[in-house]
């Protein structure tokens, strides 16, 4: 038997995954807490009979609090709770499909070098595609990065770090990620998930996305921004180099950090100039 029920949803009918649901007794006594499953759907624990002040909570929505009545046999409903957007949050783009701007992204990889100073690599030749969903969280990202095509400006280094040591480009010559999942934290922020396949090892990573906004450019076109960032360790991918300058150092770091800016263009192709 479950306590408290209800369905959270958007205007539009779509279901808010993740929306937060406290109740507090008369007191202010918090007495349940518990987040909504992909379906919008929320219930707690059997509760005691009584009045009690439910709030609804979800990033980028306005909160709504209820009363709720709580029966002798402990159950109780909220029936739909409809969430409304923030009146400053970023307007989505428009659904469809997106293409990556090579010429207006950027991939940089930063490790550490000899575990005092850092060395970034930027990858020049990035392409894919971005399917803009509603709701939003049923959006996919497929990209693949030209493993070969890094720059550190120092060509001896770029060399090294495409042969067999590090990345290995010729046996692996693309590196490739496919989104799994999306998840909202803010008007403007989002926790990406997806499948990394780099240097032939394939690894679930979460990325900290950050969304800018979108809006006509200079050429008749529409573009959307976004920034990313996450963490990868070489160890992870089989990328196990390890010479060392002197005892117990490492030339290399274990730890990438990568951070991504991307424009994207509203269309299924780049237009040719």
């Amino acid at each position: 038997m479950s306590g408290l029920r209800a369905s959270i949803r958007t205007a539009e009918g779509w279901a808010v995954e993740n929306a937060v649901l406290t109740m507090t007794d008369l007191s202010g006594q918090q007495v349940a807490r518990i987040v909504s499953n992909a379906k919008g759907a929320v219930a707690t624990e059997p509760l005691p009979q009584g009045v009690y002040t439910a709030v609804i909570t979800s990033p980028g929505h306005n909160p709504v609090a209820r009363t709720a009545q709580i029966g002798s046999d402990g159950s109780g409903t909220l029936g739909d709770i409809i969430l409304a957007p923030v009146a400053d949050s970023i307007e989505l783009p428009p659904p469809g499909p997106w293409t990556i701007d090579p010429m207006h992204s950027s991939v940089v990889a930063t490790a550490k070098h000899l575990g005092i100073a850092s060395i970034k690599a930027r990858f020049a030749e990035l392409t894919g595609q971005i399917m803009i969903s509603r709701p939003v969280e049923q959006s996919s990202v497929h990209a693949e990065i030209k493993a070969a095509a890094l720059d550190t400006g120092i060509k001896m280094r770029d060399d090294h770090l495409r042969s067999s040591d590090f990345l290995d480009v010729e046996a692996h010559p693309v590196i490739s990620f496919a989104s799994t999942g999306l998840r909202q934290f803010g008007s403007d922020k989002w926790k990406l998930a997806g499948d990394l396949t780099l240097h032939g090892e394939r690894r679930e990573v979460e990325l900290d996305l950050v969304y800018g906004g979108y809006g006509p450019d200079p050429w008749g076109g529409v573009r959307a921004a976004f920034h990313a960032e996450t963490q990868l360790s070489r160890n992870d991918f089989a990328i196990n180099y390890s010479a060392m300058v002197r005892a117990g150092v490492a030339a290399i770091g274990t730890t990438v950090k990568i951070e991504l800016d991307i424009e994207a263009l509203q269309g299924s192709t780049l237009p040719q100039f």
